[in-house]
């Protein structure tokens, strides 16, 4: 594996965080997964200064605790934090769930495919963007043919 950022999943349902990581090892994304099962574990981490920033957070919206729209109200209003990246990866197709994420600033809002062909296809929609997307210099490519800007951990 090549230096690079980990992506945070932050999802509570063990079947759907498995389909995410088969999703990355078939699309040969390099970086790490790092999961946290609700907002509160996920910031948690982004808190703890020993652990590396993701270059990409995607988020369910339905996990206990605190849900995705409560972890994105803190997440945003953050000064060390707002500049992360959130895809919102979610089984909720309702608008006002789409409206509230985008008023929050999430850079996109993906309904996941109950089939898998289609939930691999939105992945690698998801990293092609992201590996070519131009981004500040602490963040990463996703890619795997794309080397990491910034530091390696």
């Amino acid at each position: 594996m090549q230096n690079s950022k980990p992506i945070m999943l932050v999802e509570d349902d063990n079947i759907d965080a498995m389909t995410v990581r088969r999703a990355m090892k078939d699309l040969h994304v390099a970086n790490e997964l790092v999961r946290a099962c609700d907002g509160e574990q996920a910031l948690d981490y982004l808190r703890n200064s020993g652990n590396p920033r993701p270059c990409l957070i995607l988020l369910d919206l339905n996990t206990p605790k605190m849900n995705g729209l409560e972890f994105l109200r803190i997440v945003k209003d953050d000064e060390d934090l707002k500049t992360i990246p959130v895809i919102v990866l979610t089984a909720s197709a309702e608008q006002r769930d789409i409206a509230e994420s985008f008023s929050l600033s999430v850079a996109g809002y993906m309904v996941k495919p109950v089939d898998y062909t289609e939930f691999k296809e939105t992945m690698r929609v998801i990293d092609e963007y992201w590996t070519l997307s131009e981004m500040p210099e602490q963040s990463c490519f996703i890619g795997a043919s794309r080397l990491e800007v910034g530091t390696a951990r």
